[in-house]
């Protein structure tokens, strides 16, 4: 037998003097009631009432026990209660996993009208390419960028990510323009060490990353930014995402070349979260707010 209803059937009873009132007030039949107050005295292994065909009377143990029911049940209902109103109000810390350049770039500036419209909700933003562990790390939600492993978590999409592979005019002019991904290897091409597909020892084109390219380079990162500042210098190509080299690109800080090629696919921008029926309410808010955001500002 469920033990809080029990305890709240015993309550019942006791404040009522029977069985059969604590049964009508809590929606069950008597012989249901019965059973729970039995199977209370049994767990417990001490008689709770004495039982005559028109009253119960609590026995010593009984009242002591009512006592200790009486101080336990509503901090059940009020942490039951809390636990509700988070389900259906926003409210309370949201942690929120992203990846570091994207995080500072197009999820930070997103916060200040999510505050506003979600003001008793508190985000966390962890800043970090590393690809941490949303349930070890008790993570509410994370944003990955690229093709996903098979896991049980709930997952929505929310846009493309296109590849750019880029160099400064100035290195373009010293080095020559690459027009085929071979050329690649008589270039300085920088890598990023988080990544299989634009990492160190080879970089990684055709949509579904078939076509493999050794490369090498004098600089290696494992942030995108730190790439970028390199290349924008004149250090050397960079294979990156559009969100983090389209704006140099646009200024003409740099070049995306145009090669023989196609740029890997790298599977598109989504928030994950954990597998819950029913998500808190301050999950499912975030969760909306970034699907209608980047679908009215895409990447």
């Amino acid at each position: 037998m469920d033990r809080i209803t029990s305890m709240r059937v015993f309550v019942r009873a006791a404040t009522d003097g029977s069985l059969s009132a604590a049964a009508r007030h809590l929606g069950m039949s008597p012989a249901m009631a019965t059973k729970h107050a039995n199977a209370l005295e049994a767990r417990l292994g001490v008689k709770l009432f004495h039982r005559t065909t028109r009253r119960l009377a609590l026995t010593e143990a009984g009242s002591d026990y009512l006592d200790a029911c009486l101080r336990i049940l509503p901090e059940i209902d009020e942490a039951e209660a809390a636990a509700t109103s988070q389900r259906i109000k926003a409210t309370g810390l949201l942690r929120m996993n992203v990846p570091l350049s994207f995080g500072r770039c197009f999820v930070a500036p997103l916060m200040p009208a999510f505050s506003r419209r979600y003001p008793e909700v508190t985000v966390e933003l962890g800043l970090s390419d590393a690809e941490l562990d949303l349930i070890a790390g008790s993570w509410d939600l994370a944003i990955r960028i690229g093709r996903l492993a098979d896991s049980p978590l709930q997952v929505r999409r929310l846009g493309d990510s296109p590849m750019r592979v880029c160099a400064s005019p100035a290195y373009l002019d010293e080095r020559g323009v690459p027009r085929h991904v071979t050329e690649l290897v008589q270039h300085n091409c920088l890598g990023y060490t988080l990544s299989g597909t634009q990492g160190r020892e080879h970089w990684a084109f055709g949509t579904q990353g078939e076509v493999h390219v050794p490369i090498s380079g004098n600089l290696m990162a494992n942030n995108g930014d730190a790439l970028l500042a390199a290349a924008v210098r004149g250090q050397g190509i960079i294979y990156q995402p559009e969100f983090i080299v389209g704006e140099a690109v646009a200024r003409g800080d740099l070049v995306a070349l145009e090669l023989d090629r196609p740029l890997v696919d790298l599977g598109g921008i989504h928030v994950l979260y954990p597998p819950d029926r029913r998500p808190p309410a301050k999950v499912r808010v975030m969760v909306n707010y970034l699907v209608e955001a980047f679908a009215a500002n895409p990447v």
